[in-house]
């Protein structure tokens, strides 16, 4: 069923589970996704970036995952992704999103919660629900993420932004990176559980990919209820094409795409068991 994903994102904090937010750039990530979460009788956000506009029909893009999820057994939410212009966040709106994040981090705190704020406003008059960030993430190893400073997420700041701008959920920044860990992580869970004293909407953690277990569990149980994976499903849909060409047989598309869909459902299973507490 299709769902609001605040609505998910509430049932998840009362449940103190975590739920995956995917990132997807096709057909078959979008099918895999759907797949893996009905196999585990689980919610699943698709989540689709702003930066994939210019290669994906986002018109197109919204009605098939939305029919697709009209069809599933368990909540799928349709979601934007670190989105920086309005026009993007507008056009998602008008075709259906389920949500939608302003990605305002680049700016000063005053910056950010002003222009949030308006982002609100006009989401919330359409019934999306809008997530926001403060601070900022590293980019790792194999991540088409922008740099970030590395910037972490202050708590007292953190409650005036949601105050201030009404936002539904909240990214924090507590060291986590987009892509793979180029040594060892240093995630801040003191930070975490700082913000989660302040803050009481729905938090969510950018970075799921190469972020150890143990980690990803405190991180839920102190409140963590999105965790967006890219990375490590992208990596194993380029290994596998990779192998799939060693040795430059001539296959036809559809068998490739079928078999590429297989090669990610495992990882992305392992995320939806982990984050559900399975």
């Amino acid at each position: 069923m299709l769902a609001n994903t605040k609505d998910i994102l509430i049932d998840a904090q009362k449940g103190k589970y975590g739920v995956a937010a995917f990132n997807v750039y096709s057909l078959e990530t979008v099918q895999a996704a759907i797949k893996v979460a009905e196999q585990e009788n689980q919610p699943v956000i698709i989540a689709l970036g702003e930066r994939y506009f210019p290669t994906v029909d986002v018109e197109g893009f919204s009605a098939m995952v939305r029919a697709m999820a009209e069809k599933a057994s368990v909540p799928i939410s349709l979601h934007l992704d670190h989105a920086y212009e309005k026009q993007s966040i507008i056009r998602a709106i008008r075709c259906g999103f389920s949500s939608v994040m302003f990605d305002g981090s680049a700016y000063d705190i005053e910056k950010n919660m002003r222009l949030t704020k308006e982002i609100v406003e006009i989401a919330h008059m359409a019934g999306v629900s809008v997530e926001a960030e403060i601070g900022s993430l590293a980019k790792g190893a194999f991540s088409d993420e922008e740099e970030g400073d590395g910037t972490l997420t202050d708590p007292e700041t953190a409650k005036k932004f949601v105050e201030e701008t009404g936002v539904d959920f909240l990214a924090a920044a507590i060291g986590t990176v987009h892509g793979m860990y180029k040594g060892e992580p240093k995630i801040d869970m003191d930070l975490l559980k700082r913000i989660r004293q302040v803050v009481d909407i729905p938090l969510v953690l950018h970075g799921g990919s190469g972020t150890p277990e143990e980690k990803i569990r405190q991180a839920i149980e102190l409140g963590i209820g999105k965790i967006n994976v890219n990375t490590e499903v992208s990596m194993a849909a380029v290994s596998h094409l990779q192998k799939y060409f060693k040795n430059k047989e001539i296959a036809h598309l559809s068998s490739v795409m079928e078999d590429m869909q297989l090669s990610i459902e495992p990882v992305m299973t392992k995320f939806v068991k982990l984050f559900s507490g399975k």
